[in-house]
């Protein structure tokens, strides 16, 4: 391996059982972290019982955690290619074990969410490790596709079955329990990681530039911020100073980018159209997915009066077809092509998203249930599709960083997703009468009152389908521009480069 220092020799592992071992180890920390993006959209309602958080505590235990991983995977992704994978990897899990430990017995929601911050910690270390050893397991490009394939299964397929996870757990354990399984299995990860697992750190790169971390950090935040407030609270004061503040910083990191020569973020990586169309992709892809994930935890409790463990059960479809989708979305890209499978795939999570209009208050779950799973179908092509482009598309030394930029962009995403079409959700749904600031509230407050009930509720419905009908015309407009950027591929070209095109 040139450049490289390896504890475990990569030829070895390479294909081997012990690879394939490995990367049965590899995918429990990201089944974990994606997860915890979603266990708690059903979990919030009895949290809320026990904690009284206030609304904007609500919006920041469901937030800070994503916020959080946004800001800092490509810094993990960096220091990880320096110091070394399977050792941040490894540290990573043991903050996210500790701060899972501490959610689940959290006495108050300023503990809550204190803890949900050191868990964004954590996952930021854990998901560009564990995608960028896979390379160091699996240097045959087929054998890499196949075990991406498998990564990106159950990062996507984590966040589908988050809230089905919650829903069961809820039924028979209290809200903390959503945060307490994760501790034994990353005891697990810890235990097998340190064997299983090769070290891979690149000796030729130079120390990490602190300045950019500062940067990074300091601007991604303040930005995420400001687009999550006006949203709520409209375009005021406190979302301009943010927005101007995160933005300059953020022009300050770009251009010191340029000047240094090891930058945190490679920004010739996105001269390379495959690679950008790719992080575009993920980004509208997380968006939708994420407001959809929500808002149909929302509407099958609090409109059709499920309890959480029948609201998980009709979740099942989509996180299934997610799952295999993400499992075969390479062999999708080798058949149609790269160029097709995007399109193809962004096309079909709009339908899905778009299928959710047939929804109601007293009817219409079947819609929700088929469109789902379709726009599962969708997710799970074009999360495979991302995760290849961020690990082929540069060379092994820069793997990290790469990831870290393909992760942040799924993070952002998902923040994006809570942020914009929620609360655009939140905006119609208040719109359409005196109702309390949630749907829930107004429930339980107005018992007695079955019009304003029912006012309600139809209210909800009205803003699911606007904020929907939003995710899917993004979809589409990033379908449109993968079809005029990405250039076409025959069959034969994506037979003998089954990774490393878009």
């Amino acid at each position: 391996m040139t450049n490289l220092e390896a504890v475990h020799a990569a030829p070895e592992a390479g294909g081997s059982r012990r690879a394939w071992l490995g990367l049965a180890v590899l995918v429990l920390p990201v089944l974990l972290v994606s997860m915890d993006m979603s266990v708690l959209f059903l979990t919030l309602p009895t949290l809320t019982v026990d904690l009284d958080p206030s609304a904007a505590q609500q919006l920041w235990i469901l937030d800070i955690y994503g916020f959080l991983i946004a800001g800092l995977l490509i810094t993990m992704g960096n220091l990880g290619d320096r110091i070394g994978r399977r050792r941040i990897l490894l540290a990573g899990a043991v903050v996210f074990g500790i701060a899972s430990l501490l959610a689940a017995f959290a006495p108050s929601a300023a503990v809550l969410i204190t803890a949900r911050a050191l868990m964004g910690l954590g996952g930021a270390t854990l998901l560009p490790s564990s995608l960028a050893l896979i390379s160091t397991l699996f240097p045959d490009a087929r054998q890499r596709a196949t075990a991406i394939g498998v990564w990106t299964a159950f990062f996507a397929g984590g966040s589908a079955v988050g809230p089905i996870i919650g829903g069961v757990l809820l039924h028979h354990f209290w809200w903390g329990s959503v945060f307490l399984i994760n501790v034994p299995v990353l005891l697990v990860l810890l235990v097998f990681g340190r064997l299983l697992l090769p070290e891979h750190r690149a000796t030729e790169l130079g120390p990490l530039d602190l300045p950019s971390v500062a940067l990074s950090i300091g601007g991604i935040l303040p930005v995420v911020y400001a687009v999550k407030h006006a949203a709520e609270f409209g375009i005021d004061a406190v979302a301009l100073v943010s927005a101007l503040v995160g933005g300059a910083l953020l022009t300050v990191f770009v251009r010191r980018q340029r000047r240094i020569s090891e930058p945190l973020l490679d920004l010739r990586l996105f001269g390379h159209g495959p690679f950008s169309v790719a992080i575009g992709s993920s980004l509208a892809g997380m968006m939708s997915l994420a407001g959809l994930s929500y808002l149909s935890s929302v509407y099958l409790q609090s409109v059709t009066g499920r309890d959480p463990l029948a609201a998980a059960l009709l979740g099942i479809p989509m996180a299934v077809t997610v799952f295999v989708f993400s499992m075969t979305g390479s062999r999708v890209g080798q058949w149609l092509g790269g160029r097709a499978a995007f399109a193809s795939a962004l096309v079909a999570a709009a339908v899905g998203n778009l299928m959710l209009l047939g929804i109601g208050v007293d009817a219409g779950v079947g819609w929700y249930v088929a469109g789902s799973a379709i726009a599962g179908v969708g997710y799970g092509i074009v999360f495979t599709l991302v995760s290849e482009v961020a690990v082929s598309s540069v060379p092994p030394e820069r793997a990290g960083s790469a990831v870290g930029i393909s992760e942040t962009s799924f993070e952002l995403g998902n923040a994006l997703g809570l942020a914009l079409l929620g609360s655009l959700a939140a905006v119609i749904f208040r719109s359409g009468g005196d109702f309390a600031p949630t749907i829930g509230e107004t429930i339980q407050f107005a018992k007695d009152d079955p019009a304003l009930v029912h006012a309600a509720r139809d209210s909800f419905v009205s803003g699911m389908h606007v904020a929907t009908t939003v995710g899917a015309t993004v979809l589409l407009v990033m379908a449109v521009v993968v079809l005029i950027s990405l250039p076409r591929r025959t069959r034969a070209a994506d037979r003998e480069h089954p990774v490393t095109h878009a």
